[in-house]
């Protein structure tokens, strides 16, 4: 097996006694787009900060292709592009000025084509000044300047913050044709429809510690169903309360809907003792393992 492009052993950050993240352990393939997913202060930037060598570690280590992220950050820049969550750097500057200073930056051969070939994909004005653009905007430069040195390994925080739907779908499929060419893309977000059309596996972090690491597919499919009955009678929620039962919600019409992770048999055996009118099984959203972990 060949050796992970992203390594992260027992990282935890501790920013005086509040805790940034703790514990986290991660293995990324090379080749791979992986998702990292939770809300706002779960985390998220904390691991990438420290990846980027921007902040360092409370303790434990990070490796990127197989490089320590604090002894190696030069080597390892050279490699890797970078999407923040927030685009405000270099602000003075022409958005052409900007770009070329970073392909010189990377003594990039080609940079003049790359930098029009990005902007006129992403409809990117070269003679503004960057102070001067809106928000969609300078994630866009932020965009173009990340991939300008074809990097082995992407890294991308919040990276739609701003982009219209047009721009959306033109960056994701920019995406997955980069990572066609072997390009890695780790892809952490809170927005949990773009992790499910990108990433095939996903890490979810909650309060600085990874709770859940799994391929989307078995993550919707495993355990977790969503259920509606429907039946004759008026029923109450004591009745099904089984392990396994959780976000319980009555409808109208006698109908009950809730999660349900556990053996499907004796969930049936439950509600068929009930006068059950109509039954739906189906798989959760992505959003809906989301909440169901959180709660």
């Amino acid at each position: 097996m060949s050796e992970p492009i992203i390594d992260i052993r027992d990282l935890s950050k501790f920013y005086g006694k509040a805790r940034g993240i703790e514990h986290v352990n991660l293995e990324i393939g090379v080749g791979e787009i992986f998702g990292f997913i939770g809300p706002n202060g779960a985390g998220k930037s904390t691991t990438i900060r420290i990846l980027m060598n921007m902040i360092f570690p409370t303790s434990g280590s990070a490796k990127i292709m197989g490089m320590d992220v604090i002894k190696e950050t030069k080597k390892i820049k050279s490699q890797v592009g970078y999407i923040p969550s927030d685009a405000n750097a270099y602000s003075s500057m022409v958005v052409q000025e900007f770009l070329r200073y970073c392909a010189r930056f990377y003594e990039i051969q080609d940079g003049e084509q790359r930098i029009t070939e990005l902007s006129e994909l992403f409809e990117l004005d070269l003679k503004r000044k960057i102070d001067d653009l809106s928000m969609g905007n300078r994630k866009k430069v932020s965009i173009v300047q990340s991939l300008l040195h074809n990097p082995k390994l992407l890294i991308l925080d919040e990276p739609t913050t701003g982009l219209d739907p047009l721009m959306q779908s033109k960056f994701f499929e920019l995406l997955r044709s980069e990572n066609r060419k072997g390009m890695t893309i780790f892809y952490s977000s809170h927005i949990l429809s773009e992790v499910q059309m990108l990433c095939k596996r996903v890490a979810i972090i909650k309060d600085g510690k990874i709770i859940q690491m799994e391929d989307i597919e078995t993550l919707r499919k495993k355990q977790l169903k969503k259920v509606h009955a429907e039946f004759r009678d008026q029923v109450r929620e004591e009745t099904f309360s089984i392990t396994g039962i959780t976000s319980v919600i009555t409808g109208p019409g006698n109908i009950l809907s809730f999660m349900y992770s556990g053996d499907i048999n004796e969930l049936v055996r439950l509600l068929s003792a009930n006068k059950m009118i109509n039954l739906m099984i189906e798989e959760p959203s992505l959003d809906e393992i989301f909440m169901h972990y959180y709660k």
